[in-house]
């Protein structure tokens, strides 16, 4: 199962810094709690089911537009897909948690920020 979910992880370059989105329960658990470092930034859209997006930072200061970007991917891989406007939550990966015997995907965060950004793929 594990290498089920290593693989088919979709991969984005964003000016030199890595942005990796999962797309079902599983990847979400994968990125999240295996694969990201704890200083990554981890986006997820507020309030909706969503992919886990996280920008692999590794404790570098990522620029506005990385952020943007990964914040849109977030939006789009959500079910947010249609609106125009989309509030994505952003925090560190270490402020993400897994509650005990949660479903596969569920978890809760702490320090977030909200941007507001419009769903894009490209």
């Amino acid at each position: 199962q594990k290498k089920e979910s290593a693989q088919d992880i979709l991969t984005i370059d964003a000016d030199g810094l890595t942005i990796w989105v999962g797309r079902n329960n599983r990847q979400n658990d994968f990125l999240t709690l295996k694969k990201a470092h704890p200083y990554d930034l981890w986006f997820h859209v507020k309030d909706q089911p969503g992919s886990h997006v996280i920008l692999a930072s590794h404790n570098a200061d990522p620029t506005d537009a990385q952020i943007e970007r990964a914040a849109q991917l977030a939006a789009y891989y959500s079910k947010g897909r249609d609106s125009s406007k989309v509030e994505v939550d952003c925090t560190l990966v270490r402020h993400v948690k897994k509650p005990a015997h949660a479903v596969p995907g569920y978890v809760i965060f702490t320090n977030q920020t909200t941007y507001i950004v419009e769903p894009k793929k490209e």
